[in-house]
């Protein structure tokens, strides 16, 4: 991977300069116009590659190197999955999952007999193919926030059934490989020992060591020990199951779930995190650098033809299966279109054929091309599919709408801040007709014994249907500063008679307020900060009436700034502030 010409100033340091750069550049870049990070990494490993300005030549050393960012990502999923969560997803894994592998193995084995490949190599190019991206899927949920969520859980149940899936596969290649039945039953169950007892062996040492270990760590106060033992921790278990014949990337996630009720699991989060970041986006510029165009201009009809019949049969049978499980049609399409590829595993795959005599050269170069291409095409189908998809309307099951409301006071956003205020009035009698957006939040607040009803305060007939024109008092408790602006205008313009309080978020948004016209307005922070001032110096020994008197001096002078900001601007403010900070008595 050395730059022919920086060979004799520094090598290594130049690589490494010239990769980090190319990221550098290319994905803000790429972010910025909204086509994403994977597909900058992408678009940089190719410029800088053997096809473009030719700075590398060798994309496989990176490739083996940053296969490890795949393995610290789901090291870090495991972390994610207690034990008792991984059971409960028992079924997604080995029915969904299974399901979705056993019926794009079938139809695409279909593929590749229709693109004219012999059977044996079909099965081989079709299945490397259902083996998706592990690493593209977890970037994609990861920067779409769906990790947590119920949809994302279910792809990733999928996906451990995958990276357990390479397993079998890579005995099957060997075994219908030219001379593959040769291996004795001896040799295949000895295989099959070596693998059990490598997850046997990680499971024992999770359980039994590695606490134990990092008590010990933890007690010598080091903190570049314990981020060793971190990296220990993940690289020795990827070992443990590369020696057993397993994956690596399913090594670091058993290791992941092992520590992941352990009191250390966020610590070891932090340590790795960093590791995971920059590995990854490495080996997604490795895969950039292994795209062959010669390959792809020498063979594009059958490289098109491929990639377009794979992705689409493949997202037609996830799609299916999807459906059959009870997915909805939105989370079915969503799923689809993140799984569409092929994925690093395949590579694995194609070289064990090609070792055996199954694929040849040519053959494994076609089929490579054809996984990277579909690589660099999901985050443009992501795009596509959130622009061209229409958003999800929100269920109003168990939600009513705002209409006719009589209530004494009208409170606009039913978050934590609207629920403390409402407590006091409801508890001496006062009718509250409460209103907020949120229709999750309106459902859970029946178990609490509060109704509230759908409505945007920021609206006018709302308000008239909310009942503000014959409140005694509106109180905007929103949670975003601009619509507290905005529905305090509204208000204030629409029903001037009604006192109006708002909840503000910090003094300059306390000051819009004002000059909108507001009766009263509170900073949501300012009480409570003003508490714990004068706690801590009751803390640090101040008598009661003393601590009294130094917080009542500060409120003051708080109350005089915020006035002289109001009437010269925040640099008013600013110099108020600064020549009466200090106070000597």
């Amino acid at each position: 991977m050395t730059p022919p010409a920086a060979e004799s100033h520094g090598p290594d340091l130049v690589s490494v300069v010239v990769l980090l750069a190319a990221a550098v550049v290319a994905v803000p870049l790429f972010k910025r116009i909204g086509l994403g990070s994977v597909l900058g990494y992408l678009a940089a490993g190719l410029a800088i590659g053997p096809f473009g300005l030719g700075l590398f030549s060798d994309s496989q050393s990176i490739l083996h190197v940053a296969e490890l960012g795949v393995v610290m990502f789901l090291f870090i999923i495991g972390l994610e999955m207690e034990p008792s969560r991984l059971w409960g997803m028992r079924r997604e894994i080995f029915g969904l999952g299974l399901a979705q592998v056993l019926l794009c193995m079938a139809l695409l084995t279909g593929v590749g007999v229709a693109l004219g490949f012999a059977p044996a190599v079909a099965w081989v190019a079709g299945t490397g193919f259902v083996l998706t991206s592990t690493a593209i899927v977890m970037q994609m949920l990861d920067e779409r926030a769906s990790m947590q969520q119920p949809k994302g859980r279910r792809v990733i149940a999928i996906l451990l059934l995958e990276d357990m899936a390479i397993v079998p596969l890579l005995a099957l290649v060997v075994f219908i490989a030219p001379g593959g039945v040769s291996l004795t039953l001896t040799e295949r169950f000895l295989g099959i020992f070596v693998g059990l007892a490598s997850i046997v062996a990680l499971i024992v040492a999770g359980r039994w060591l590695l606490n134990p270990l990092f008590r010990l760590l933890a007690a010598a106060q080091a903190r570049e020990v314990m981020t060793a033992a971190a990296l220990l921790v993940v690289l020795g278990a990827a070992l443990a199951m590369q020696l057993g014949g397993l994956s690596m990337a399913m090594g670091a996630f058993l290791a992941g779930v092992l520590l992941s009720e352990s009191s250390f699991r966020h610590q070891l989060e932090a340590d790795i995190e960093p590791f995971r970041g920059i590995l990854l986006g490495l080996f997604f510029l490795g895969v950039g650098m292994a795209l062959d165009l010669h390959v792809i201009a020498t063979d594009w009809r059958l490289v098109a033809l491929a990639v377009s019949a794979y992705m689409i049969v493949k997202l037609l049978a996830i799609y299916v299966i999807a459906r059959l499980f009870k997915a909805s049609n939105r989370e079915a399409i969503e799923r689809s279109v993140l799984m569409a590829q092929g994925g690093e595993f395949a590579f694995v795959l194609y070289a064990a054929a090609m070792g055996v005599g199954l694929l040849d050269a040519q053959q494994n170069a076609i089929l490579s091309a054809t996984i990277i291409l579909s690589m660099a095409l999901t985050p443009l189908l992501i795009i596509a599919h959130d622009r061209l998809m229409p958003k999800a309307g929100e269920s109003m099951d168990g939600v009513d709408a705002a209409q006719d409301l009589k209530g004494n006071i009208l409170l606009i956003g039913c978050g934590r801040f609207g629920q403390i205020v409402s407590q006091p009035l409801l508890s001496r009698g006062y009718s509250i007709s409460m209103i907020d957006t949120d229709t999750q939040a309106i459902r859970e607040s029946l178990d609490y014994g509060f109704k509230i009803y759908y409505g945007d305060g920021s609206r006018l007939d709302i308000l008239h249907a909310a009942g503000a024109h014959h409140a005694s008092a509106i109180v905007v408790a929103a949670d975003k500063p601009e619509v507290v602006s905005r529905i305090a205008e509204l208000a204030r313009s629409e029903f001037p008679l009604v006192p109006l309080l708002a909840r503000a978020f910090d003094r300059e948004h306390a000051m819009k307020l004002v000059h909108a016209g507001v009766t009263w307005q509170i900073r949501e922070t300012f009480e409570s900060a003003f508490a714990m001032g004068h706690q801590l110096l009751l803390t640090l020994g101040w008598d009661e009436k003393d601590a009294d008197e130094v917080m009542q001096e500060f409120r003051k002078r708080d109350a005089d700034r915020f006035e002289a900001e109001l009437v010269g601007g925040l640099d008013a403010g600013r110099v108020y502030l600064h020549s009466n900070i200090i106070k000597d008595d």
